[in-house]
């Protein structure tokens, strides 16, 4: 549900969030680490509604690199409970829905959900309909929400996912929701870095 086209959530061993080296990301991770900590939770749960992780990664300041924030980031997110995995999927729209309408004003996650989803054609008839009916049968058989890191797929990789994940039973499956949520979180932490 997550596109941003930027990267495939993979590190590439640098401090940048973009994968570079340099200045951006120093200065990135120097506001961050100097938020007060309820502004930097804020901005935290922006990334993922779970209170415990962001507190966590609040609390871990100051982090000595990108890499090393990037990695508590990530491990606090897999380590996330069923119920807070539940509570981070009630936050996300559908897989080619747009969160809220025109005229509206959007949170932050929101404004980062609609531009994650970029990858999925809104033009496409015939893909829209499939993830729609997808989305259904996701929803009936595990009554949440399919949730995917869409950052760098394509529509159609995002329903080849979708179709392959419906043939998973809810362990399996919600393994793979808490590591797609872990890698938006992580994704969207690299924008805050950026100024985002």
């Amino acid at each position: 549900m997550h596109a941003h086209r930027e990267t495939n959530g993979t590190h590439r061993g640098t401090d940048e969030p973009g994968g570079g080296s340099g200045a951006p990301a120093d200065a990135g991770l120097a506001a961050f680490n100097a938020l007060p900590a309820d502004v930097a939770a804020a901005r935290l749960l922006e990334c993922l509604a779970v209170p415990r992780w962001a507190a966590e990664i609040a609390t871990g300041r100051p982090y000595p690199s990108v890499a090393a924030l990037r990695d508590a980031a990530t491990a606090a997110g897999l380590a996330m409970t069923d119920d807070e995995v539940v509570e981070a999927l009630s936050r996300h729209p559908r897989i080619g829905e747009r969160p809220a309408g025109p005229g509206r004003e959007l949170s932050q996650s929101q404004q980062w959900s609609r531009s994650e989803q970029g990858g999925v054609d809104a033009g496409d008839a015939v893909l829209a309909m499939a993830l729609r009916a997808g989305n259904r049968e996701y929803e009936e058989k595990f009554g949440y929400v399919f949730l995917i890191r869409a950052a760098g797929r394509s529509g159609a990789e995002i329903l080849a996912a979708l179709n392959e994940r419906l043939t998973h039973e809810w362990p399996q499956e919600r393994s793979v929701v808490r590591r797609e949520l872990t890698e938006i979180a992580v994704l969207r932490l690299e924008k805050v870095l950026a100024g985002d």
